[in-house]
């Protein structure tokens, strides 16, 4: 069981409304997402495009409900763009991020992604070059540094249909950069959907971890993603995400080694499906019932 003492459960809005792709979720509104997330027993959120701007009025909504951001994704273009236009956005990111709370931030490299494009997301990935790896551990460094100064902990977010997305790429990443400026954002359902069990890269690269996504895969979806063709976008249409407990991720093993490592921080539920399909506050529910069950917190 993990320590609640030292972990904190929060859940992010892309269940309620999906960045990526506007028209799921089109009919709930900012307010509806953070009373459903608060009302289904979550004490933080990370950020949704629907989310106020003003860091003023963005900590009032969320202290009426007791809720608090605790990351947000950050697109970095290391490998395509100059370094000093990245840590121009990075920084403007840390300034908002600081305001409301936040001390953890997400980034994921985009050069080169298909996440957003209707493409076979398993063989239209990016691959990196021995360029492109140094650039990206360099820029990583670099934005790990301007975080440290803030009191802020840069995670990286490895995503599908970018070029950080296998098990190896991962490892890679991580052997390529400092661990005192460069953690881990540890994704399940990511790892599952790429074909490699969370639970074995969490147990090599526990000491990096800062942050956790915890979502589930539907076996019988995703099995028709490479064989189809599917992007990835098609994919999350077609439900190939769902909330912790409710597909083929073995969530056991991940929940022992947090708890082995002592792992402090957040653990968010963050299962992108269509909100006309998944009801996001039924969905919100049944993962508080399985993480309060598993993972007692």
């Amino acid at each position: 069981m993990l320590d609640g003492t030292k972990v904190r459960l929060g859940i992010a809005p892309i269940a309620w409304t999906n960045d990526d792709m506007p028209e799921l979720g089109k009919e709930n509104t900012f307010e509806q997402c953070v009373s459903e997330m608060a009302l289904a027993g979550y004490a933080g959120s990370e950020v949704g495009t629907r989310y106020p701007r003003d860091p003023a009025a963005l900590n009032r909504a969320l202290g009426l409900r007791g809720l608090t951001i605790c990351n947000a994704w950050f697109s970095a273009f290391l490998t395509t763009r100059p370094l000093e236009e990245n840590l121009r956005a990075f920084e403007a990111q840390l300034d908002f991020l600081h305001a409301v709370g936040a001390r953890v931030v997400g980034a994921a490299e985009q050069g080169g992604s298909i996440q957003g494009q209707e493409k076979p997301v398993l063989a239209a990935k990016p691959v990196f070059d021995d360029g492109a790896w140094r650039r990206l551990a360099e820029g990583l460094e670099a934005m790990g540094r301007v975080a440290a100064r803030r009191g802020m902990t840069l995670t990286y977010h490895h995503h599908m249909g970018t070029g950080v997305q296998t098990a190896e790429e991962i490892d890679r990443l991580m052997a390529s950069t400092d661990p005192g400026l460069v953690s881990l954002l540890l994704d399940t359902g990511h790892l599952a959907f790429a074909g490699f069990d969370p639970a074995q890269v969490l147990r090599r690269h526990l000491s990096r971890v800062r942050h956790v996504h915890l979502k589930d895969v539907r076996r019988t979806v995703l099995d028709r993603v490479g064989p189809e063709g599917w992007s990835f976008l098609r994919a999350v249409r077609e439900g190939v995400f769902t909330v912790p407990g409710d597909g083929a991720v073995d969530f056991e093993p991940v929940f022992r080694l947090l708890a082995e490592g002592g792992y402090r921080g957040w653990v968010v539920v963050e299962a992108e499906q269509d909100p006309a399909v998944a009801n996001p506050l039924e969905y919100a529910l049944k993962a508080r019932r399985f993480l309060r069950e598993k993972a007692g917190i």
